[in-house]
C-alpha cells in the first residue's frame, strides 16, 4: 500500500519476526520502548551487527508500531548504537575493468558494462525498461531510484549497438509471450489500474527479462520478470578469479569505479553527483579520497631514495 520495494517489505517482515522471537513470541502490542531497546542493544552488543543493519531493524520495528499497530514506539535515547565505520570504496583500475569484461560474455557482459559505463546500481540496471533508453540523446532514465527519485545518466556510445540488439531480442520474446497468452509485465504503483493495456506494451518490457515465466510473489500472476541479481554477481566473481584480482568486489564496485574515473578525467563533483543520484554532495566526495593523483597527491619519500 505504501509502495515500498519488495526487498524492503521482505526485510521488514524478517526483522519483525526476529523481534518477536527474541522476546519469546510475545505479541508486539504487549511490548514497547523497553523491549525495542533491549532488542537493538542485543543486535549491537551480542550480534555485532553493522550500523546500517541495526538501523534497518529499527525501521522495520517502527513501521510495525506506527503503521500497523497505530501507536508511537517511544524514544531510544540510551540505545547502544553500532558504530558506523568510515570505509573507502573499492575501486577497479581501467585495466581491471577491461580484464573482467573480457572474461564475461553475453547479457552479463552488457549489464556489467552498463554498471560501469552509466554508474547504475545493479537493481536499477535490471529494472530498466525499453522506454527508459534514449539512444538519440545518449541517455538512460532511471525510474524510481533510491529515495523514490528519477534521474538521467549517460549512455556510452560503444554500448548502443549491443543494447539495441538486446532490445530486438526482447521484442521477439515479447511477441512470443503475447502469442501464448502472457506478455503482461508488472507495473509501478497504480499505472496498471489506470492504464490496463500498458502492461502489454513493448515499451514497458524489461530490457533484461528472465529466461522463464514465474509467479509474481505479490499478485500470484504468472509473467516474465527481469533476471536475478545473483546471475550478475556470480559472473563478476568468476571473472575476478580468472583475472586474478584479489580485491573484494561486487556489482556496486563498477559504480564506484565509474565515479572515480570521471573524477580522474577532470569532471566536476556536481556533475558526477547528478549522474549518481546522490542527495548530498558529501556522499560523492568520498571518491576524491581514492584518486591516485588528486590535488593533494603526495609522493612517498621512498620513491626518492
Amino acid at each position: 500500500m505504501r509502495h515500498y520495494s519488495y526487498k524492503t517489505e521482505q526485510s521488514y517482515v524478517q526483522w519483525v519476526k526476529r523481534f518477536i522471537l527474541f522476546h519469546k513470541k510475545r505479541h508486539p502490542a504487549e511490548m514497547g520502548e523497553q523491549e525495542i531497546r533491549q532488542f537493538l542493544n542485543h543486535l549491537a552488543v551480542n550480534k555485532h551487527v553493522s550500523a546500517s543493519t541495526q538501523n534497518q531493524a529499527l525501521c522495520g520495528i517502527i513501521f510495525l508500531y506506527k503503521k500497523v499497530l497505530g501507536r508511537e514506539p517511544g524514544e531510544f535515547g540510551d540505545v547502544i548504537w553500532a558504530k558506523k565505520p568510515l570505509r573507502l570504496p573499492v575501486v577497479l583500475t581501467r585495466q581491471e575493468v577491461r580484464s573482467i569484461l573480457e572474461k564475461v560474455s553475453g547479457i552479463c557482459k552488457l549489464i556489467i558494462s552498463l554498471l560501469y559505463g552509466s554508474g547504475l546500481r545493479l537493481n536499477e540496471c535490471l529494472q530498466l525498461r525499453v522506454k527508459d533508453v534514449d539512444f538519440e540523446n545518449s541517455m538512460i532514465i532511471v525510474r524510481d531510484a533510491k529515495g523514490d527519485k528519477d534521474r538521467s545518466t549517460i549512455l556510452a556510445e560503444n554500448l548502443k549497438i549491443p543494447l539495441q540488439t538486446q532490445i530486438e531480442k526482447v521484442r521477439k520474446l515479447h511477441e512470443m509471450d503475447l502469442a501464448e497468452g502472457y506478455g503482461r509485465v508488472v507495473l509501478p504503483y497504480a499505472i496498471e489500474r489506470k492504464y490496463p493495456n500498458c502492461a502489454k506494451e513493448f515499451g514497458w518490457q524489461y530490457i533484461f527479462p528472465a529466461d522463464f515465466l514465474s509467479l509474481d510473489p505479490r499478485s500470484g500472476i504468472k509473467r516474465r520478470h527481469h533476471i536475478g541479481e545473483w546471475m550478475i554477481q556470480k559472473a563478476i566473481r568468476e571473472g575476478k578469479v580468472q583475472v586474478g584480482i584479489t580485491k573484494h568486489i561486487s556489482a556496486h564496485t563498477f559504480r564506484h569505479s565509474f565515479a572515480t574515473h570521471l573524477l580522474e578525467s577532470g569532471y566536476d563533483i556536481r556533475t558526477i553527483q547528478e549522474l549518481l543520484g546522490h542527495k548530498n554532495v558529501k556522499t560523492t566526495m568520498i571518491y576524491t579520497h581514492v584518486l591516485k593523483h588528486g590535488g593533494h597527491y603526495v609522493k612517498s619519500p621512498a620513491d626518492e631514495i
